[in-house]
């Protein structure tokens, strides 16, 4: 049987009519068959024009990065590492490379470095064999740079690096799970992002890093763009960059420091945001939190310790003091410049004062939702709001997905309208699944499927929370007391479903219900639940599971 996807790539769309005739001799890349949008394929396809899909960034032929790149990904940090040499072993150095200087009677004093070789008539000397050293970082990170080159073609993104060992990467564009723009400090100074295409699998991700902000943001456009299937541009294309190398590392400097100073302007890439989060109520909720109950036990236990005669704990107050400051600095510096918006290729978000991140994330790319109200921000109204996605990183990689959190703190009306743009396929008549009987519940005709009496001692404080029930689109799983959370898991994206029971459960006549989507914060099974309603449930979660997934075209979402 046809794949769907298949067929509607290579249908025809009616409204772009007929499909162009090539001329002869018509090849990719030459400037006649830009001129009149024609390449090879097209009119095989039924696709319109190249010009028309994308800009001449991602027309198929290998680009290079900007000329700054090596600097940024190695320049900085080997001066970084020159210095710490310098610093910690001048003597060393000294005694290896200017022997005379410590070739001194006993008591006397070393000249200093430079007064010797002034003195000794060796500043031509030391002078060429710095511009000798200066020259080769030149000329390497020159080849780095020119070896590194990248091609966003029908099908891929491409990457190759690398001098006398080659690299070369490759991220299928249907398997594209979202784009990541990322604007370190020193990159926004010089007027760069780096781009990092997310993929559909383990260690999978494409970087390009570095381009500059605008072409950065065209190509992630064209990206998104032909991974969507969409059949025209929604802006025109972006000329690439002339001039020579010292030309464009001159412009893109001046044009980050003019950023950097006026402010960015980019109304016309990034969409007004549908939540904004005061700096009070960021910063509260950094301190109402599970850590600053953590710093309160420990303040308490090393006071308590140090009565005891354990006196050299007190030793460890400074450092703790500081761990947990910068940590509330980096939350909350992290949650500063906050934007969430729909766009016509997914949910952007963008966050961070020093690095500024970016990310588009496709329809159908977000396998779980979680809702979540501490006990500490419930007199306020709070809640936060936490995603299951591929992030495309490798195994080794510990470091917590940024984008998890999609809204760190907000009210009500915020998490519905991040809801309804996570959700976008969820009903109207559902909605009251979601906070009535869900995140607020349970209600009187509570529809959750729950602890029953006879095992609340299994979950004596959230027996009644404790639940779950399904829908034609989404299964919703409710828990916690002390932490309201209700995970939802949009049938799709469910890669499986389990049941679990283990002796105490069976003694209980009671079972746990697992969701299987991709790992994240989101946690998708809930226990102590009625064993022969969790397998009703279960059967019937596996039957809509499979008709959902029948109907599911978010893959080409715009096709």
């Amino acid at each position: 049987m046809t794949d769907p996807s298949e067929f509607e790539r290579r249908t025809p769309d009616p409204a772009w009519g007929p499909p162009t005739a090539h001329p002869a001799g018509a090849v990719p890349g030459d400037p006649a068959t830009h001129a009149t949008g024609a390449v090879p394929g097209d009119a095989a396809e039924g696709t319109p024009p190249r010009a028309l899909v994308r800009s001449p960034l991602s027309d198929g032929e290998w680009q290079r990065l900007h000329p700054l790149t090596p600097l940024l990904r190695g320049g900085l940090f080997l001066l970084v590492i020159i210095g710490v040499l310098v610093a910690n072993l001048r003597e060393r150095l000294i005694e290896l490379f200017l022997p005379a200087v410590t070739d001194l009677p006993p008591g006397a004093l070393p000249p200093d470095p430079v007064d010797f070789l002034f003195a000794n008539n060796l500043i031509l000397i030391a002078g060429g064999g710095a511009l000798v050293v200066l020259i080769v970082l030149l000329v390497a990170f020159r080849l780095s740079w020119r070896f590194h080159t990248f091609r966003i073609s029908d099908d891929d993104v491409e990457v190759r690096s690398g001098v006398l060992f080659r690299t070369h990467r490759r991220a299928p564009l249907d398997r594209v799970q979202g784009v990541n723009l990322t604007r370190p400090m020193v990159a926004r100074l010089l007027g760069l992002a780096k781009l990092e295409v997310v993929g559909a699998g383990l260690d999978s991700n494409v970087k390009l890093e570095y381009l500059s902000a605008r072409a950065a943001e065209t190509v992630r456009g064209d990206i998104l763009r032909l991974a969507s299937g969409r059949r025209r541009a929604e802006r025109g294309a972006v000329s690439t960059a002339s001039g020579s190398t010292v030309q464009q590392a001159a412009g893109a400097v001046a044009a980050g420091i003019q950023n950097m100073v006026d402010g960015e302007d980019l109304s016309d890439a990034e969409p007004e945001s549908i939540v904004r989060i005061p700096f009070g109520r960021l910063v509260a909720s950094r301190v109402l939190s599970g850590s600053t109950l953590m710093l309160v036990a420990l303040v308490v236990a090393i006071a308590v310790a140090a009565s005891l005669s354990t006196l050299w704990l007190l030793f460890t107050i400074g450092p703790m003091f500081l761990a947990f400051g910068a940590y509330y600095v980096r939350s909350v510096a992290r949650g500063l410049r906050y934007s969430i918006a729909p766009s016509p290729d997914g949910v952007r978000l963008t966050f961070g004062l020093f690095t500024t991140i970016s990310e588009v994330v496709p329809p159908g790319r977000v396998h779980a939702i979680a809702v979540h109200q501490p006990l500490l921000w419930r007199p306020f109204g709070w809640w936060s709001i936490s995603v299951n996605r591929l992030s495309g990183r490798g195994a080794t990689d510990s470091s917590v997905d940024p984008f998890a959190a999609v809204l760190p703190i907000g009210t009500r009306d915020d998490v519905e309208r991040v809801l309804r743009i996570l959700a976008p396929a969820l009903p109207p008549d559902e909605w009251t699944y979601v906070f009535r009987d869900g995140i607020l519940g349970p209600v009187d005709d509570d529809p959750y499927v729950i602890t029953p009496r006879r095992a609340r001692l299994l979950r004596p404080l959230s027996w009644r929370r404790n639940g779950a029930v399904l829908t034609a689109d989404a299964l919703f799983l409710r828990r916690g007391w002390a932490r309201r959370t209700l995970a939802i898991v949009p049938l799709a994206r469910l890669q499986s479903v389990g049941l679990r029971q283990g002796p105490l459960a069976r003694a209980t006549r009671t079972a746990t219900l697992a969701a299987h989507v991709i790992a994240g914060t989101v946690q998708t099974s809930v226990g102590a639940l009625d064993r022969d309603a969790a397998v009703r449930l279960f059967e019937d979660t596996a039957h809509a599971t499979i008709a959902a997934a029948a109907d599911d075209r978010s893959h080409r979402w715009a096709g």
